[in-house]
């Protein structure tokens, strides 16, 4: 079920400059924890906002690029990618229990995959790179098992192992569970057929 969008308000008891949060002496954990949750969302919603004022200008003012990079002193690429973004996955589709990146992760997908994969990364409350993962083992698998929903795994493994394995992902520039599912189908096509279809 889609939450409703957040109000975004700093804490009462810190006080926001441009250049700084100044907060007291003494702040209770949960109050920091709060104030923390808020900023991320703050900084999470500007992409939104950002995205959502180009694709405005785009359809109102001319040479809406060159004067979003001189207003906002952001790259060219960093605002087309803002823009793209909210002008493929408009308001009334976005995810607010997701990060502008879960979105930017689902936007070069058809609309009804974005909704898709969309709604199972907030049922499971996946990672963007989790979501990322998903996609991209959904991707390699045969088409007649593409519209299959991901099965979900959970093991045990002793810290040193995962240090090791995560050590290997970070080689390969992959997330961790990529790199498992990966190296998992290099040793099954070993061990068996080959035939990535046979697996259900």
């Amino acid at each position: 079920m889609r939450q409703e969008p957040q109000r975004l308000n700093i804490s009462h008891a810190a006080t926001t400059r441009r250049t700084s949060l100044i907060l007291p002496a003494r702040m209770p954990l949960e109050e920091w924890k709060r104030l923390g949750q808020q900023i991320f969302l703050i900084t999470d919603s500007s992409a939104w906002w950002l995205g959502d004022w180009l694709v405005y200008g785009q359809e109102t003012f001319p040479d809406r690029y060159r004067r979003a990079v001189r207003e906002t002193s952001l790259d060219y690429q960093t605002l087309r990618n803002y823009a793209w973004v909210a002008r493929n996955i408009r308001p009334g589709r976005r995810h607010s229990a997701l990060s502008f990146q879960h979105h930017a992760e689902v936007v070069a997908l058809p609309e009804n995959e974005q909704d898709s994969w969309l709604g199972r990364a907030e049922e499971q409350h996946w990672s963007r790179n989790q979501l990322r993962s998903a996609i991209r083992s959904a991707r390699a698998l045969p088409a007649a098992h593409r519209g299959a929903a991901p099965v979900g795994i959970q093991m045990t493994v002793a810290p040193e192992r995962q240090r090791l394995w995560q050590g290997a992902a970070n080689r390969r520039q992959c997330d961790l569970l990529e790199w498992i599912a990966l190296t998992l189908d290099k040793a099954a096509q070993v061990e068996g057929s080959g035939d990535l279809s046979v697996m259900q």
